[in-house]
């Protein structure tokens, strides 16, 4: 297969997955009675116990050697995502969160793009307003002033997503990487639960912790892990966009919401300008 086409389809797969897991965690701490922490921990337990599964039915790769892989600035990073998306959602409507989450997250990869020396051409500004604007048309009317404990975990956990992304681009075992990522991430997530003190599950909230984890999270993570080498920080910040129009399109597929005009404009804006973005390189700073 064509080196292009394979990060075209590997990354349109990872944003699936990114997609599905804003819809588990959007059903599960708004029609369960789970609570944050235990989603989190759930989440992140259940996407190390499934790489590591995955990796021990590989030939030649000794399980033992996730305790090796990963390091802790990544896991911190993801724990911190996870748990801060979690726990803003108590709070925030799905729309608002989706707007604070990604907005930090491209402040994040566009600020580190540029002190790498990345830069916009006049066309790929062009498609990454065209994307933005139709971001900002999907999610802001309507949209009411945040709360503000919930605004600020969401852009922590937006924050948190950007540097993970960015400590995943050097990775070489993305899969080893991602699973070593979630093993360290544990602990942490344990700990956040035995704080919290909230703990409350029932089997619906269970299962979407569980899917988001091992489905969305684990093998969407490492998905990501691998196509990132060849992606600038600009291109992954760009294309991210296209979560939250995934996302707000599997509610209407998958939980009955209302179809509207604005929504298929922004769909199309917001999709138009990633490929823009995609289509033309960036061009490297003058020294």
């Amino acid at each position: 297969m064509n080196t292009s086409l394979k990060v075209l389809l590997l990354t349109s797969l990872a944003m699936l997955f990114f997609a599905a897991n804003s819809l588990l965690n959007r059903v599960a701490l708004s029609e369960t009675q789970i609570d944050p922490a235990s989603f989190t921990l759930l989440r992140i337990a259940s996407g190390a116990l499934f790489l590591w599964l995955i990796l021990s039915m590989q030939s030649g790769i000794n399980p033992r050697f996730i305790t090796r892989t990963g390091h802790w600035p990544s896991a911190a990073a993801l724990f911190i995502y996870a748990a801060g998306f979690s726990f803003a959602y108590e709070s925030l409507t799905a729309a608002t969160g989706a707007l604070l989450l990604f907005a930090a997250v491209q402040i994040t990869l566009m600020t580190a793009g540029w002190c790498r020396g990345e830069r916009l051409t006049p066309v790929q500004l062009a498609g990454f307003a065209l994307a933005l604007g139709g971001l900002v048309v999907l999610l802001l009317p309507g949209v009411s002033a945040p709360a503000w404990d919930g605004a600020i975990l969401m852009v922590i956990a937006g924050v948190s997503w950007g540097f993970y992304t960015l400590l995943g681009k050097g990775s070489s075992t993305p899969l080893q990487t991602t699973s070593g990522n979630f093993l360290r991430a544990v602990p942490l997530a344990m700990l956040c639960w035995f704080l919290a003190g909230d703990m409350r599950f029932d089997g619906a909230g269970i299962l979407y912790a569980v899917l988001s984890g091992a489905i969305a999270s684990g093998i969407g993570y490492a998905i990501w892990y691998q196509v990132l080498p060849s992606l600038t920080a600009m291109t992954a910040a760009t294309i991210q966009l296209s979560v939250p129009v995934l996302a707000a399109l599997g509610g209407v597929f998958f939980l009955s919401e209302a179809v509207s005009f604005r929504l298929m404009m922004a769909s199309a804006a917001i999709l138009g300008g990633i490929a823009i973005v995609l289509r033309y390189k960036s061009v490297p700073r003058q020294q």
